[in-house]
């Protein structure tokens, strides 16, 4: 019988960098439960437990319950922007939310994946940049190393493995552009 191609017992998780120290990501773990991911409604206490551990949230910013974060202090959210109930960001490597986006109900935002081409299986991360204005749609996924331009659309269950051009609306998986969207008009001073 052939030997696997993957090795996972030569795995190597020494190389990554977590950010923290572990007893930091345990302690975060545990108030994450107990009362980020739980069912409890309001925003401030979310905010503040996130700012506490590292997040750098902007204000106004509403974060809905059954949020899942795994490293607040690779997380960056702009001002006014809205995280919706049961998201899940996976945050190995920083993922960075503009100001006035919306991430909507079970939108997963990946930053991890694996090498299948090495037999230790080994772990690629990469940042997730969403810009000013965009939303990501309920149970979209947003993968390693995207960026989503400003006031891009990732359209509902859809999939993005590439990055998105601004005032642009994607769907599908994998998701491609479907349509061009109106940017607001500048105003301008005639002064």
């Amino acid at each position: 019988m052939k030997p696997p191609d993957v090795r996972l017992d030569t795995y190597d998780r020494k190389s990554f960098d977590r950010g923290r120290p572990r007893w930091i990501e345990v302690l975060w773990l545990v108030v994450e439960c107990l009362l980020v991911s739980s069912p409890l409604p309001g925003a401030i206490h979310r905010r503040w437990l996130l700012r506490l551990f590292g997040a750098r949230i902007g204000k106004g910013v509403d974060i809905k319950p059954r949020v899942r974060i795994k490293f607040p202090w690779k997380l960056t959210v702009g001002d006014d922007s809205w995280i919706g109930e049961g998201v899940w960001i996976d945050n190995l490597a920083d993922v960075n939310i503009g100001s006035h986006c919306c991430i909507s109900q079970a939108a997963y935002l990946c930053t991890g994946s694996h090498d299948w081409s090495k037999p230790g299986f080994d772990l690629i991360t990469a940042s997730i940049d969403i810009e000013d204005g965009s939303w990501i749609c309920a149970r979209s996924i947003v993968g390693p190393g995207v960026a989503t331009g400003e006031g891009s659309v990732l359209a509902l269950g859809s999939v993005a493995t590439r990055d998105l051009a601004p005032w642009s609306v994607y769907s599908g998986v994998p998701a491609v552009r479907i349509k061009a969207r109106s940017a607001p008009a500048t105003e301008t001073n005639h002064a």
